[in-house]
């Protein structure tokens, strides 16, 4: 990040972020029988049973990778979309406690053995 202070007396700062490329996954995370508001809050299948349930969250760069990660989670457990943004990077998926940890692993695994990836340890609450 770079602040840039201007020449003139406004008082107001400007920041400009940056983004510098590079291969990892900087959040990979289970929520393990989510309360329902989070569901709402998130616009997921509200017909889930939440306490069975599981939301996985990862966010990773570059961010068109998501789209190959969703495309794993679902060929690899019998999980849900429940949000992909390639601009971002981020993937949301929903399903049972024991899918959702085969998809984040097969997802991790892949991109650190196959593809060379940076992976932060996958976390759980």
């Amino acid at each position: 990040m770079q602040l840039e202070f201007p020449e003139n007396n406004e008082g107001k700062l400007r920041i400009v972020q940056e983004l510098v490329p590079g291969k990892q996954v900087t959040l990979a995370h289970i929520i393990a029988g989510p309360d329902e508001i989070i569901y709402q809050k998130l616009g997921l299948n509200p017909k889930v049973d939440y306490r069975q349930s599981a939301i996985g969250i990862l966010s990773m760069s570059p961010s068109e990778i998501s789209v190959i990660a969703g495309d794993l989670a679902i060929k690899t457990s019998n999980v849900e979309l429940g949000f992909i943004d390639r601009f971002s990077g981020t993937l949301i998926f929903t399903g049972r406690v024991s899918d959702v940890q085969a998809a984040i692993h097969a997802i991790l695994d892949y991109l650190q053995e196959k593809l060379g990836f940076t992976i932060c340890e996958l976390t759980q609450t």
